[in-house]
């Protein structure tokens, strides 16, 4: 398990805005992933992301890095944001697009 702990550290520490979710942000795998993909795409910044649903090293062990147990996960500058409905209340409050143009600006 300590290589899958490092894999996602670097990922989190490589991408300043990082989404850990079920499928692709063109392709979601389920409602949560798709309505927060959704929302990090509006605020029209690049981002990656990884399906947790093609590497299944990666979905058992964020759980345990992060100490988030559910998907997706939205992580920027290295800092878990959290999932599908703390992403919502931030895009709804305007809160997310400033945080994702911050980190954009950093890179």
């Amino acid at each position: 398990m300590d290589e899958v702990q490092a894999t996602i550290k670097q990922q989190i520490e490589e991408n300043p805005v990082i989404l850990y979710m079920k499928g692709s942000p063109n392709a979601p795998q389920c409602g949560f992933s798709q309505r927060t993909s959704q929302a990090v795409m509006a605020c029209g910044q690049r981002f990656a992301y990884v399906d947790v649903l093609a590497n299944p090293e990666i979905r058992s062990g964020l759980p345990l890095y992060g100490n988030w147990p559910t998907f997706p996960q939205l992580w920027v500058k290295g800092e878990l944001i959290g999932g599908c409905d703390i992403v919502m209340e931030m895009s709804e409050s305007g809160e997310l697009k400033p945080l994702l143009e911050g980190a954009a600006a950093k890179e």
